[in-house]
């Protein structure tokens, strides 16, 4: 009898899934992907896109390109899922049955309830959100002035706050427009994962690029032209940028959530409440022990795609699943042209300099995301990309 697996997202954690299920599992069992595009994008460069559109070709991926022919691919989007009897239902399609689910469909930017932050800031979740910023913050230099520049504001100064910030920064610089840049953080420092050290290196390379950092005053209001604060004045903009925080999409209904996250909860084995169903990547909240759960990072997506193929194979057979513990692999931050790494690990092996820049941490950074398109492509393919990345 055929065992149908059924994987959602074509994210770094849905693309993983299935780069592996394709390998673990036997003749007997059908694969079927769906996912909202059919393409898969290599979000931590989606930043890129800010700067120069033309990059999109190189970090977009055609499923065709990462699946087997006999990979069944459904091109629509996830409207619940129903683990009673086991079927995901579509917005456009019919309703695809599973006898086992991984889910992989990503996540949204959390809004924190904070008044006009669900209406009115751009967002970078996706291909067309990366483009979306690049033509307003193009609009906009082109209605600014010398006297007059546009006001370019970014929420929330983790990973891709920081990056979206310097890839206007670089835009602004390579077409000399009239455009101030400010980074906006409600904790007391940017890049609030990361020590010290790796917060003064980073405020370092953004103050070198002409950006202001506001920090330690959260915004407590969103309007069409301006942002307000609880300490200091309202802050006009003409392009906001949020990306403060992660939550769950909305289709994972009928699944166990975290109330205060709104992220599927799964063990370190990658099940949810429903042995049938596994998450990885940003919807899930992944237990690692002692309260903690995995990063909602790009890092630890990859990682957990290979497990949860593997445990997936093992439930089908009816054997013991591997338990899953994030290995924290370093930090690679682009600023513009520029870089910054930090407790960098290579074949395990720890870099001499725990935090760097310029070229070295740029090569690096390159390298990672190479690596990825090689894994679900082809060496061939991450080679032809690296101009982009």
């Amino acid at each position: 009898m055929t065992t149908r697996v059924v994987v959602l997202g074509a994210g770094y954690a849905g693309a993983g899934a299935i780069a592996g299920l394709e390998s673990e599992l036997g003749p007997d069992a059908e694969l079927v992907w769906v996912a909202d595009t059919d393409y898969h994008l290599v979000l931590h460069e989606a930043h890129r896109v800010i700067r120069d559109p033309g990059v999109q070709e190189k970090i977009t991926i055609p499923v065709e390109d990462i699946k087997s022919r006999t990979t069944e691919f459904i091109e629509d989007s996830v409207t619940d899922i129903d683990t009673d009897e086991r079927s995901v239902s579509l917005a456009d399609g019919d309703d695809v049955a599973y006898d086992y689910l991984v889910v992989g469909i990503g996540s949204e930017t959390a809004t924190y309830g904070i008044e006009g932050m669900a209406e009115h800031p751009l967002t970078l979740k996706s291909l067309d959100d990366a483009m979306e910023i690049h033509e307003q913050v193009r609009e906009a230099a082109q209605d600014a002035t010398r006297d007059d520049p546009a006001n370019v504001v970014i929420g929330g100064a983790g990973l891709s706050g920081i990056q979206s910030a310097g890839e206007v920064a670089e835009f602004r610089d390579r077409h000399n427009a009239p455009i101030d840049v400010t980074l906006v953080e409600a904790l007391p420092e940017i890049f609030p994962p990361g020590d010290s050290e790796i917060q003064g290196a980073l405020r370092h390379r953004l103050e070198d690029a002409g950006v202001t950092i506001l920090t330690d005053d959260p915004i407590t209001a969103a309007s069409e032209d301006a942002i307000e604060f609880d300490e200091r004045d309202s802050l006009d903009y003409d392009v906001f940028v949020w990306t403060g925080g992660v939550t769950g999409p909305s289709e994972l209904s009928d699944v166990e959530m975290d109330a205060e996250h709104n992220r599927l909860q799964a063990s370190s084995t990658l099940q949810a409440d429903d042995e049938r169903v596994f998450a990885v990547g940003d919807c899930s909240m992944i237990s690692q022990g002692n309260d903690d759960v995995a990063p909602p990072t790009a890092q630890a997506a990859w990682q957990a795609a290979d497990v949860v193929a593997r445990n997936v194979a093992r439930a089908m057979e009816g054997r013991p699943l591997e338990t899953w513990t994030y290995e924290d692999q370093g930090t690679l931050v682009s600023v513009g042209e520029t870089a910054i790494a930090h407790d960098v690990e290579m074949s395990g092996i720890a870099a001499p300099i725990r935090t760097f820049g310029n070229m070295p941490a740029k090569v690096l950074k390159k390298g990672a995301a190479a690596r990825w398109i090689a894994k679900i492509t082809s060496w061939s393919r991450a080679m032809k990309a690296w101009d982009a990345l």
